[in-house]
């Protein structure tokens, strides 16, 4: 197994190791590299252990919230109350999609109300969309297929469940985190750090900045970019009549066509065209990384 950062506090690093959890400082030949060590980092430390050494090359990286490293990103929609906002998911999965992350859609409260318009949106869109159901058990195990074997975070707005979710997905996490919320100490320091969790044969990263559904704070996506993080649109590239075809309003542009088929959904479409506005007005300085 590789030592991996879980959390960070104050200068210090607690690196789960085959042989437990190891405090160290960072070396500082990393400061001078530029390169701030986060949860997630698979490093390699120091022959005594006392010392991080370097910080492996990244997957990704997110800097709002500090994590790398991410697989996937589980976004967490209720039916209803609060009303879910398919712009907001699409902006989202986009961020994930843009970083290298699985986005995976979990939605709650099925038993309150039909998710059959969310499950048309998604439909054509490649994104896993799983219904959750807490008396039957229903989603649960899909939800844990995705967390095997991957590191992962949760983000949904507040009343969604998300709490309720994670504690159906592993009732052991709540004394886990507590365990070792108090071996890192979280009691004697503020912090918004992420911290990461093994469960379900995965690991789960406790990341407060995922905690409301904020796409900004991932990444904003170059206009340019946009079409790669619609998975859908792919079959179509290279189809369009015009080169470097935003697929707004050209003519003969193979995803509006596909569109007009009904292969592509139109709730998606019109998030495409609203984050493309969007998008145009950055300026180049402004895309976070």
């Amino acid at each position: 197994m590789q030592n991996y950062i879980i959390k960070g506090i104050g200068g210090f690093y607690y690196v789960q190791t085959d042989h437990g959890v190891v405090e160290c400082r960072g070396r500082g030949s990393l400061r001078k590299k530029g390169i701030t060590p986060v949860a997630g980092d698979n490093v390699v430390l120091s022959a005594d252990g006392a010392a991080l050494d370097e910080v492996l090359p990244r997957k990704n990286l997110f800097i709002r919230p500090p994590v790398a490293n991410l697989d996937v990103l589980f976004l967490v929609a209720s039916t209803t109350q609060p009303v879910p906002s398919t712009l907001v998911l699409d902006q989202l999965t986009a961020a994930a999609v843009y970083k290298g992350v699985q986005p995976v859609i979990v939605i709650t409260k099925g038993d309150l109300a039909a998710a059959d318009s969310l499950r048309e949106a998604y439909a054509s869109s490649t994104i896993p969309l799983i219904c959750v159901n807490y008396e039957t058990g229903e989603g649960l195990d899909e939800v844990r297929g995705w967390i095997k074997g991957h590191l992962c975070a949760f983000c949904g707005n507040s009343g969604v469940g998300k709490s309720t979710l994670l504690n159906a997905l592993a009732p052991e996490l709540n004394r886990e985190t507590g365990q070792i919320s108090q071996k890192l100490g979280r009691g004697r320091h503020t912090t918004r750090e992420a911290e990461i969790f093994e469960v379900c044969g995965g690991r789960i990263a406790d990341t407060p900045g995922f905690a409301s559904l904020d796409a900004q704070r991932l990444c904003r996506i170059p206009k340019e970019e946009l079409q790669h993080a619609f998975p859908e649109f792919e079959p179509y590239f290279g189809q369009c009549r015009f080169t470097g075809c935003s697929h707004r309003s050209e003519k003969g542009c193979a995803v509006r066509a596909a569109l007009e088929e009904g292969r592509i959904s139109r709730t998606r479409y019109a998030s495409y065209l609203a984050m493309y506005e969007e998008a145009a007005q950055y300026k180049e300085w402004e895309h976070l990384p």
